[in-house]
Parts: structure tokens; sequence; C-alpha cells
């Protein structure tokens, strides 16, 4: 029970986040909290919130697919995905180690 009351407060903290980083333009922070908020649906299994939320906010981006924040996004998106990434441009970026 109490996990799952952290875990209702936790998505409610972040769906602020991405509210808040939404408004300011602050893509980077917004993509952090997408992030965050998408692994957080993935454990719940719900993979279609996960690419609801990641997906337009990580296809905002043209560059920068080396950073580690959007090598975790494009992970994650691949995770719940395998055959079908939200952008194939994005999602096919070359990625440096």
């Amino acid at each position: 029970m109490q996990s799952e009351t952290n875990a209702i407060e936790a998505e409610s903290c972040l769906q602020e986040a991405l509210q808040i980083t939404g408004r300011q333009s602050a893509r980077a922070l917004e993509l952090r909290a997408a992030i965050s908020l998408g692994r957080l649906y993935r454990k719940q299994g719900k993979n279609e919130k996960t690419r609801g939320i990641l997906t337009p906010i990580y296809d905002w981006f043209t560059e920068g697919f080396e950073t580690a924040d959007l090598r975790e996004a494009t992970a994650l998106l691949q995770q719940i995905s395998p055959n079908s990434g939200s952008s194939q441009r994005n999602l096919d970026a070359p990625q440096s180690e």
C-alpha cells in the first residue's frame, strides 16, 4: 500500500515538473522529467503512457544524441517498442560509447 501511495505521489510531482519545464521551455529538464515519469509508467506496465509522454519531447531534439539524457531516452523508447521507435531518424542516430 505504501508503495502504491509513493508511486501516486511521484507521478503527481513528475507531472507537475513536466508542466513547469514545458512552460519555461526548459527542454533538457523537461526531457529528464519525462524520462523519470516514463520509467515509473514502464514499471507499472503503462508503455503507451510512457510513449505518449516521452515521444513528443524526444522528437523535439535534432542533435545531441550522444548526451546521457538522450541516450537514456532512446533506450527507454526502444525498451517499450523494440521494433517501432517513435522516430526512426532519432532512434537510429549514431551513439557514442
